[in-house]
């Protein structure tokens, strides 16, 4: 084996550790508990950088050959790993990172290999290419991960809550109204992804034909009102309903004032019904905690168990939540009305919705309106079993 083709070898598995490296700890990926290969997109042009100059006297054979094996070494590494801990390659994530590593790859070979007149404007256009190389590949993720919002024409979505996601802003009704809604980001993005109909009553304001309901963890609803979500869902609608065992809600008034959120579930007639009991949430839980169902991850705090739950009913997240079949419809139940808190759903950078913390507002929108919800890629969350 000759000289270049040893340093060739030498270099490929160093640049593509450092990809992976960068992608897990600058990339977000330890921080996110996620694995995606594309979270090192925007990172990428600083290691080709390394690359190219590091081997900027060899020929262009030998260049291209290393830069290649370094994209499969890199592609390699990180598709095990994609594997192992998150349970899929990621196909599109990790053909996305082939793609973009080779053109940062003979991008930055292009500048090494410059020869200007002036010769420090490749030093002057470096850090050009990795900050735009960065942007870039920051707002090409913000695309692809992006969700879908409802179709034009949706029906809307009726909404019981008695969280304060709506007026959550002021102490008094005075405050409010000098200030505006001030809606809470939750409702913010609900209303994003499709038409929203909040309601005090059901029995006044039944949903649309084709529409759903999202009761979020009201207060005591009037028997009529109850029947009135039974006769909803055993029709044939959907809905999704987040009754909490043990509310960490933030409580932005004087304990015991009734405008603060319920501390506990209020549906329990509704529940034993359609017969399902909610057990009490964790006294000793301290952090927030991962559901995963199906490809997507929601995170829980002090969620209550559903402790008995009817034949119709599938249970996920140890129990905390339940797909059941009501009649002809199909209802969510939730242990947890926590799950629209913003903390534990919002991205670690505002409006960087790539870097989300969970599909929380995802999911939820894909049960709401068809066709919601959906996105190009899916973040690769690391499996809990797998930690």
């Amino acid at each position: 084996m000759t000289a270049p083709l040893r340093g060739a070898m030498l270099r490929a598995p160093a640049i593509a550790i450092l990809i992976v490296g960068a992608g897990w700890s600058l990339g977000g990926q330890a921080l996110l508990g996620r694995i995606d290969p594309a979270l090192s997109l925007p990172l990428l042009a600083m290691p080709m950088l390394a690359l190219a100059f590091w081997q900027r006297h060899e020929s262009a054979p030998i260049r291209w050959q290393t830069a290649l094996l370094s994209l499969t070494c890199m592609a390699a590494a990180q598709a095990l790993l994609a594997y192992f801990l998150a349970g899929s390659p990621g196909w599109p994530q990790l053909a996305l990172m082939v793609g973009a590593s080779a053109l940062a790859a003979f991008a930055a070979d292009r500048l090494v290999q410059w020869r200007p007149a002036f010769r420090l404007l490749p030093w002057l256009a470096a850090p050009l290419l990795v900050a735009g190389w960065f942007g870039v590949g920051h707002g090409l993720l913000a695309f692809l991960y992006r969700p879908a919002v409802a179709p034009a024409g949706s029906p809307a979505v009726t909404i019981l809550t008695g969280l304060p996601l709506r007026w959550s802003g002021g102490s008094d009704m005075a405050a409010m109204i000098a200030d505006g809604t001030q809606d809470d980001p939750a409702l913010a993005r609900i209303e994003a992804a499709g038409p929203v109909s909040l309601v005090d009553s059901l029995v006044e304001h039944v949903p649309p034909p084709g529409g759903a309901l999202l009761v979020a963890h009201p207060r005591a609803l009037a028997p009529r009102e109850l029947i009135a979500i039974d006769t909803f869902v055993r029709g044939g609608g959907r809905a999704v309903i987040l009754a909490d065992a043990l509310s960490a809600w933030p409580a932005r008034h004087p304990l015991g004032d009734p405008r603060n959120p319920p501390v506990t579930s209020l549906l329990t007639p509704l529940l034993d019904h359609w017969d399902v009991v909610l057990g009490a949430a964790s006294a000793d839980e301290i952090a927030p905690q991962a559901a995963d169902i199906g490809e997507s991850r929601l995170r829980l705090f002090s969620a209550g168990r559903f402790v008995r739950l009817s034949q119709q009913c599938r249970a996920y997240a140890q129990h905390s939540i339940l797909q059941c079949r009501v009649g002809t419809g199909e209802a969510w139940l939730v242990g947890d009305a926590d799950l629209l808190f913003a903390p534990l759903w919002q991205p670690i950078i505002p409006g960087a919705g790539h870097l989300r913390q969970a599909d929380t507002m995802e999911w939820l929108a894909a049960h709401l309106w068809p066709g919601a919800g959906q996105r190009m890629f899916h973040p690769l969350w690391i499996r809990r079993r797998a930690i």
